[in-house]
């Protein structure tokens, strides 16, 4: 017997609670008492976590009632990221085949392997019914494995996989929702005591903090920026997720300027062009024709590469598995000095993620595309191996070996494409960006360039890999904050996460029709005789406007959150996270939260929490922050889900001889 959703989720957003399974007040009465864990977030992560407490709880949890409790003021599922009310012109940046939450064969995991649908294989069965009955047919006809689907969809899916997980709970497994927001939490006799934004509280023993993203103040030069704008009479739009901004002021046919070239922009281009009603037309030749509305401004995008991030590939490679590291191992990095203190993050751990990547671009070209190199992999391999990536001797040896410069990998020159460039103005750095983006477009697409894809492969072991030495305590807080989180980062996003190709499409048709130019790299903005001017070193002129929009994502600071839960932690010395500089003394904020192995939160003292865990993109090594788990992948963020319910399991299962104040049930539910 499995517990069951026995009531609708509430359609209020807060002040609510909606239980589902069959445990009750009696029921507790009659056995044990009920152990009890609170989720505080209930987007992606806790259903994965859901799902894999219901796998393991048949061998760990006994006979031992338990409550568990998921607090997050957006439906279940999806959260707030994921939630099905927003634009159905927002999509995700994965194809549908490459997402999934579930486990399979290829996940190394204590836990059994209880396979589930990819969002694919979810739509092409029972998903697409579901999607019909919530009125979403129409966006799921014609989605294929290698469609990006719309974030409404994804909502769904990940609805329906909160709900299956909840039914695969045991019986004796009570799941109650509190569409609510937890604004403080305290320990009382060792429990958690979990206060939510209706004044109800939420009593459990465990603890797990699956936020997801954290709102934050702004910069201090974003500040000053935003007050300038506010004495010129100006319109700034700051940083923030897109579908949540307020782009109402941004007025049809004017010059607008934006900074950012991400995702964050791909969204504001959307939903300032074909959501405020233009359309595009196809042509025979496949090329993309916009047709404005005239209710369109006019954008000038930069930032600090001053290109949009490489679009997602548009192939399948047949034989791609899970790479396994061959230099950035555990093993070499437990090798280097004692084993235990910092890496140098510059000398030490980044030439081993350039050697991984160039090692993963030539294996691939040689092995899959051997008609365009010259000479023995083996002679290439030996080199690289012995004397790196920037040894003259291996790059004289890839000019002979390698004829064509276009199948060559040059890290610095992939990161930063306009470094040392120069533009007479404006046009010409259009006319050079136009050819930057259409031969990306035409490269993603193409098969024959599939290094990129065994490149794409490997920055996620790389960023695995680097996750784990994090969480050992292995790379030092300034080289955590500045490299790892921010650069690093930021590398991956470019190169890994960026937009579906027909984005860039119609990014390109936009500047076709005259609404959208660029503003060159290392974009600076300022407030200079009541509008805003935007200049770039490597552009000749300046971009003036009357609105700007900061069209990214703050980098994660946790010291400079707004969340009140997080806040009162911090402030009681719960959670470790303090100001951080550089070596020259600059500032680098906190970064993100610490924890153990096991994900266990850590104090400032450095020691750990035995019951409050921390999961999530502002929570440093923190595997699969970075997206959705690919099937047959062996997704990290799926082995440390797995880690932890077991650990929570185990947990819960000891809780009836902890001591006497575990003899009672004191949740406190809404209603």
């Amino acid at each position: 017997m499995t517990a069951a959703v026995t009531a609708a989720p509430p359609a209020v957003v807060t002040s609510t609670a909606d239980r589902i399974g069959p445990l009750g007040p009696e029921t507790a009465a009659a056995g044990p008492p009920a152990a009890s864990v609170t989720f505080v977030g209930g987007g992606p992560r806790t259903v994965s976590l859901l799902e894999r407490l219901a796998a393991s709880a048949p061998e760990l949890l006994g006979d031992q009632p338990v409550r568990v409790h998921v607090v997050d003021p957006f439906p279940p599922g999806g959260g707030r990221i994921w939630r099905r009310e927003q634009s159905p012109l927002l999509w995700m940046n994965s194809v549908a085949e490459d997402v999934t939450v579930y486990t399979d064969e290829s996940v190394t995991c204590e836990g059994p392997v209880v396979p589930g649908p990819s969002l694919a294989q979810w739509l092409a069965g029972v998903g697409r019914q579901r999607l019909v009955q919530a009125g979403l047919g129409q966006e799921a006809v014609g989605l294929g494995a290698q469609d990006f689907a719309p974030r409404q969809v994804q909502a769904e899916y990940l609805r329906w996989a909160f709900e299956r997980a909840v039914a695969s709970l045991p019986a004796q497994v009570e799941v109650t929702v509190h569409r609510e927001r937890a604004v403080s939490t305290r320990q009382r006799d060792g429990r958690h005591l979990t206060t939510l934004s209706s004044g109800a509280q939420v009593d459990s023993d465990l603890l797990v903090l699956a936020q997801g993203y954290l709102d934050q103040r702004p910069e201090p030069t974003e500040v000053a920026l935003a007050e300038a704008a506010a004495a010129a009479g100006l319109t700034f739009v700051g940083q923030g997720y897109t579908a949540d901004l307020d782009l109402s002021d941004l007025q049809p046919g004017e010059t607008v300027l934006v900074r950012g070239f991400g995702l964050a922009f791909i969204d504001l281009m959307v939903l300032l062009g074909q959501g405020r009603g233009g359309w595009f037309e196809e042509g025979t030749d496949g090329c993309l024709t916009y047709h404005p509305c005239g209710r369109e401004p006019v954008l000038y995008v930069g930032s600090r590469r001053g290109v949009p991030y490489h679009s997602k590939l548009g192939y399948a490679v047949a034989d791609a598995v899970p790479v396994p590291p061959r230099f950035l191992t555990a093993q070499a990095l437990a090798a280097i000095g004692d084993g235990t203190r910092p890496l140098s993050y510059a000398t030490e751990v980044w030439p081993l993620v350039v050697k991984e990547l160039t090692f993963a671009h030539y294996r691939r070209l040689f092995s899959a595309h051997p008609e365009r190199t010259r000479g023995d992999w083996a002679d290439v391999e030996r080199l690289l191996t012995r004397s790196g990536p920037h040894h003259p001797d291996f790059r004289t040896a890839v000019e002979a070996a390698v004829p064509d410069a276009r199948d060559r990998f040059v890290l610095d020159a992939v990161d930063r494409p306009l470094a040392g460039r120069q533009f007479a103005d404006h046009a010409d750095l259009s006319r050079h960006l136009v050819e930057y983006v259409s031969a990306d477009l035409q490269r993603r697409a193409d098969p024959s360039y599939s290094s990129d894809r065994a490149v794409f492969d490997t920055l996620l072991t790389v960023y695995a890999g680097i996750a784990a030495a994090v969480a050992a305590g292995r790379i030092s807080e300034p080289d955590r904050v500045r490299r790892v989180e921010g650069e690093f980062h930021g590398l991956f996003s470019f190169l890994a996460s960026g937009p579906p190709p027909r984005r860039l499409a119609e990014l390109l048709a936009l500047h076709r029709a005259g609404l959208l130019h660029f503003a060159g790299p290392d974009l600076r903005v300022s407030v200079h005789d009541g509008a805003f001017v935007g200049t770039s070193a490597a552009v000749r002129g300046e971009v003036r406007a009357r609105a700007f929009v900061e069209a990214r994502l703050p980098r994660v600071d946790v010291l400079a959150t707004t969340d009140p839960l997080i806040r009162g932690l911090l402030g009681r010395g719960e959670l470790a996270a303090r100001e951080v500089s550089a070596d020259d003394g600059t500032p680098l904020g906190g970064g993100q939260l610490l924890v153990d192995g096991r994900c266990r939160a850590r104090r400032p003292d450095g020691s750990v929490h035995p019951t409050m865990f921390l999961l999530g993109p502002s929570v440093s090594g923190s595997a699969g922050a970075a997206g959705f788990s690919r099937p047959h992948f062996n997704g990290p963020g799926l082995r440390q889900n797995d880690a932890v319910a077991r650990h929570l399991l185990t947990l819960l299962a000891a809780t009836t001889t902890a001591g006497p104040h575990h003899r009672k049930d004191t949740t406190h539910h809404a209603h």
